[in-house]
């Protein structure tokens, strides 16, 4: 069996899906059919049940989704230990500035017991690029939150976490219990600088079109409030600090963390990130 198979194999067994494994994969459906006939073929059975009501795997398939997966990651570990021992193996992880998660600490931990002799580097970016470097080339992997245009980018969804209005702690509105993004209309929020991702900024002005200060940073968000008495979005768990309180917001998405990649990269140093965060953040 070629590695490139069970890849192949693997993309399709976790879409159960052969069109968007190809887009996963970036080719075309027909040739990803044909290999996973040519798989089927080689081991003797049936790998998935095709059906109009979609794909399945079949016991078989279960077992060689299990075997496969093994199998890549020992790929993948004995590049990175090449590449380690010819000291080329280095990492560049972009995170926004001014978060401490948790999930973050944990997948610091696992990914250096997985790989002890990788240099990882991080970059912390500020709140003007949610894509913390990944599109200028400075990174080869980010640990963010979303949404924000995708395009050339592959993402991955690791958590989802509430929202809530920050406000100054003597505001009429910090007595509510909770709060619409309508109840706020008509305030000044804190905005991002012309030019930031359109979608990122939609999405911490609530949806609407606002007005107030140009702020880079978690802490230029939160002294906007406090000085000015101006309102924004923040984590609904974050500490606001002294003077400030967070109320909670509904009728808003949650802030998703998620991981991002440049389409196509098959750094096996990323697709081990990726599984080591996808892990350490299944225990939130």
């Amino acid at each position: 069996m070629e590695l490139r198979t069970l890849r192949y194999f693997v993309a399709v067994a976790e879409e159960l899906h052969f069109g968007r494994a190809a887009a996963r994969l970036h080719m075309s459906q027909p040739p990803l059919s044909r290999a996973v006939k040519r798989l089927e073929t080689e081991v003797g059975a049936v790998l998935f049940d095709r059906s109009s009501a979609g794909v399945a795997l079949t016991p078989v398939g279960a077992v060689l989704l299990d075997e496969a997966r093994a199998l890549l990651d020992r790929a993948d570990r004995v590049r990175v230990r090449v590449a380690a021992a010819a000291g080329a193996a280095t990492l560049t992880v972009g995170v926004l500035g001014g978060s401490a998660d948790p999930g973050a600490s944990r997948l610091a931990d696992a990914y250096h017991r997985l790989h002890p002799h990788v240099e990882v580097r991080v970059r912390e970016a500020g709140l003007t690029d949610p894509t913390c470097g990944l599109r200028a080339g400075l990174v080869d992997v980010a640990l963010t939150r979303g949404p924000f245009d995708e395009t050339g980018l592959t993402v991955r969804v690791l958590r989802a976490d509430p929202v809530g209005a920050l406000l100054r702690a003597d505001d009429p509105l910090a007595r509510h219990g909770s709060l619409k993004p309508a109840d706020l209309a008509g305030r000044r929020w804190f905005l991002f600088p012309e030019g930031t991702d359109a979608i990122w900024q939609s999405y911490w002005n609530g949806g609407e079109p606002r007005e107030g200060p140009v702020v880079r940073a978690v802490q230029e968000c939160r002294q906007a409030v406090l000085w000015n008495g101006t309102v924004g979005m923040t984590l609904l768990n974050h500490e606001p600090g002294a003077g400030l309180t967070v109320v909670p917001l509904i009728d808003m998405e949650p802030s998703r963390v998620v991981v991002a990649w440049n389409e196509g990269d098959r750094n096996p140093l990323i697709r081990s990130f990726v599984r080591s965060a996808i892990a350490a953040y299944h225990d939130d």
